[in-house]
């Protein structure tokens, strides 16, 4: 296969600096340039100054074939785009007539006065090639030189998103051929992301398919992907790498589709025809939530309860007064006690529980972040003992205590604790 072109976003605005606006447009173009298999190495926001901005796009175009730049193609003073894509380029701007004439026509429509500043989104670097702005008035231009392209699109997203996918992407297919990049997230829990990576270093170093290493909320996961003519050739380079991975890892594997805890959790008991309650303390409620925010919930979700306080836990799901008063209730014999009483309580076949300490200030002597969850069936009760340590973050600490319940569950339901 042909070596594929690089690309860089470059996106234009002070605002975006500030904070003042968030930047969804370089989502939109790194993903379709995913689509179309072009390498994008570097993302990188630029404020309104003409100095800083000409300097960006030729460092740009120095180390990249292809440069998207979103924002300041308008009307304003600090609507600078165009001007500098000249003077990096060395490309003289001219009006684009039928760009004026469109402008000058919307403002007779509106019976308004055009403005002379107006004019200034009609001026386009010559011989560019000029996209149609369907949603608003400033046009998207295509600029060549020495085999580099400039693309610059309006900043606003319901204008780019339409012109970059209708336009530009055509455009860049056909000027660089179709080509594929695929991706599996290959998910776990329970596992740290050091220790993930170290049992699988030598796949991480592949060049062909690559696999790359992430830690979020609590997972771990390993991105595998591969480019091709085709999805199915990604693919096919893929799942032997995918099955590797599992084979390794397969004791905290859960899943490698984009799915939730909660959507594989209500589909796994859907399939298997069980249902499952909660007894919650620290997360109130949190994973009985999740868990019915998915569509089909009410075929394997009866009840649950928020047991917050020691008395609500030995009146509603059986903790045992002497099992407080020994172990306390942030502990893994009040968790054991409990996801076995709201399985008794509720007829279910899956009990879950959590107790543990979301914080900011800790109890019994425990620290915040400290969290133990029970799983009960029929046929064996046991609980796990996790610590998230994140005593300035109430609501991450209920996160990842309710993923850990969602996860337990899941790992018993497929016979794996």
């Amino acid at each position: 296969m042909k070596k594929r072109p690089s690309a860089q976003i470059l996106c234009v605005g002070t605002e975006l600096l500030l904070g003042n606006v968030l930047d969804t447009n370089s989502h939109t173009v790194s993903v379709g340039l995913a689509e179309l298999g072009i390498n994008l190495y570097y993302r990188k926001t630029v404020g309104d100054n003409l100095d800083r901005l000409v300097f960006s796009i030729r460092e740009a175009i120095d180390t990249s074939d292809i440069l998207v730049l979103s924002g300041g193609l308008g009307s304003t003073v600090d609507d600078l785009t165009l001007e500098a894509v000249g003077k990096a380029m060395d490309i003289p701007l001219e009006y684009h007539t039928p760009t004026l004439e469109k402008i000058e026509a919307y403002y007779r429509r509106k019976g308004v006065v055009m403005t002379e500043n107006n004019k200034k989104q009609a001026l386009l670097p010559k011989g560019a090639i000029v996209l149609e702005n369907r949603q608003g008035m400033a046009p998207g231009t295509i600029t060549e030189k020495d085999g580099k392209l400039i693309i610059a699109l309006p900043g606003p997203p319901r204008e780019l998103g339409p012109m970059f996918r209708e336009d530009v992407m055509p455009y860049l297919a056909k000027r660089y051929g179709a080509s594929v990049i695929a991706s599996r997230m290959v998910r776990f829990w329970g596992l740290a992301e050091s220790a993930m990576d170290e049992r699988v270093k030598d796949l991480t170093s592949l060049e062909a398919p690559t696999v790359a290493p992430y830690a979020k909320n609590g997972e771990s996961m390993l991105r595998v992907s591969a480019r091709g003519e085709s999805e199915e050739e990604c693919l096919a380079q893929i799942e032997p790498v995918v099955e590797e991975i599992r084979r390794r890892l397969g004791d905290y594997f859960w899943t490698d589709f984009e799915d939730s805890f909660e959507e594989a959790l209500v589909h796994e008991l859907r399939a298997s025809g069980k249902k499952i309650s909660f007894a919650e303390s620290c997360t109130g409620g949190l994973c009985a939530k999740r868990v019915t925010d998915v569509s089909g919930a009410s075929s394997v979700i009866d009840m649950s309860v928020v047991t917050y306080a020691a008395s609500a836990k030995q009146r509603l799901v059986g903790v045992r007064g002497e099992t407080v008063e020994k172990f306390g209730v942030i502990s893994a014999e009040c968790a054991e006690e409990m996801a076995r009483g709201i399985r008794e309580l509720s007829g279910a076949d899956i009990g879950v529980s959590v107790t543990g300490l979301a914080g900011p200030t800790s109890d019994e002597g425990k620290p915040v972040g400290l969290v133990f969850v029970g799983v009960s069936t029929e046929k064996k009760t046991y609980t796990k003992r996790y610590f998230f340590p994140y005593e300035n973050d109430r609501a991450h600490v209920r996160l990842l205590a309710s993923s850990a319940c969602l996860a337990e569950a899941l790992f018993t339901l497929r016979g794996k604790e």
